[in-house]
């Protein structure tokens, strides 16, 4: 089973910049980051992507991974060194690294196939969104049944995930690309788990459901998922190192594309979902966390992959 290894990064910042207008999108990181990847590795990442929003995150293992850095970009590698090229190394402030195999088929063609799910182009369309999200604020503010949760820990809707929803101007867009049908770009959801022992078999029926029915209805594709093999402990490959090696916490590594944020909104908010959800995947968590990204290209000639990056 090949290796693939995933970086969590958070980029070194330039102190010195002003207070003009521009500062902000001159202090981003990532267009020279990208730039540099670009020029020093032959190795074609897997997937490059600006974190977004922590959906989910964890509780037991790694807790501290959403708070400890500002991170700045997902880099997943379909290769077996935690390394990063050399001439990254004073780009990158901190880094979360975990190792994982991925069946070979899934390598194959990936990134034929990752281009056409984020244009839109898979074979069966870009389903129409429910509107369940969004029947939902009408129920609040009408004073109806409420099916938002309390919190989106259990993977389900939350009043505030929905009020980020809405307001976001990744979310708000209209008429974006990805096949969002004028609802934003596609997003990737990064997910690890940690299962709870002999629960695996449970969860698995979660994975079948969501591929095949409460998930592909969305759009919803599970574009990778791989077997944990090294996270230092849930600390990160690398971590302490001079210590005895540190058992894996986490099992499985897995990263779902969704047409547009609000195809994942409408099927945390539906009730076939939630049955599933409820039924096969809760229980059988350990631990686990969701963070939401959206996938960028490395820089071409003309730099517009960069000039995007930098105003997400």
């Amino acid at each position: 089973m090949p290796l693939c290894t995933l970086h969590l990064l958070a980029l070194t910042r330039n102190n010195t910049t002003t207070s003009t207008d521009d500062a902000a999108d001159n202090d981003d990181p990532l267009p020279h980051f990208l730039t540099t990847l670009r020029n020093t590795t032959t190795t074609k990442p897997l997937t490059i992507a600006r974190p977004l929003r922590w959906i989910i995150t964890p509780t037991a293992l790694s807790p501290d991974l959403p708070t400890a850095h500002r991170w700045d970009v997902l880099l997943i590698l379909p290769t077996a060194s935690p390394a990063l090229p050399k001439n990254l190394d004073d780009l990158v402030a901190a880094r979360w690294t975990v190792t994982f195999g991925v069946p070979a088929r899934v390598l194959e063609g990936y990134e034929g196939r990752n281009g056409g799910l984020l244009r839109g182009e898979t074979g069966e369309g870009v389903p129409a969104l429910e509107e369940v999200a969004e029947e939902d604020k009408e129920k609040r503010e009408g004073g109806g049944r409420r099916r938002l949760a309390s919190s989106a820990q259990g993977l389900e809707l939350s009043g505030e995930l929905m009020d980020w929803v809405r307001e976001t101007t990744f979310g708000a867009a209209r008429g974006g690309g990805g096949g969002g049908k004028g609802r934003g770009g596609a997003v990737s959801m990064l997910n690890l788990l940690a299962f709870k022992d002999g629960m695996k078999a449970e969860y698995l029926k979660y994975g079948k459901a969501f591929a095949e029915d409460v998930g592909r209805k969305r759009g919803a594709v599970a574009k990778i998922v791989g077997t944990v093999v090294d996270d230092g402990g849930g600390k990160g490959v690398g971590v302490g190192e001079g210590e005895k090696k540190k058992k894996r916490v986490w099992d499985e590594v897995a990263l779902a594309h969704y047409p547009s944020i609000w195809h994942f909104a409408d099927m945390l908010a539906s009730e076939d979902y939630q049955a599933v959800n409820k039924r096969h995947r809760v229980g059988s968590l350990k631990d686990t966390f969701i963070l939401c990204t959206t996938e960028l290209g490395l820089p071409g000639d003309d730099g517009k992959e960069s000039r995007a990056a930098a105003k997400l």
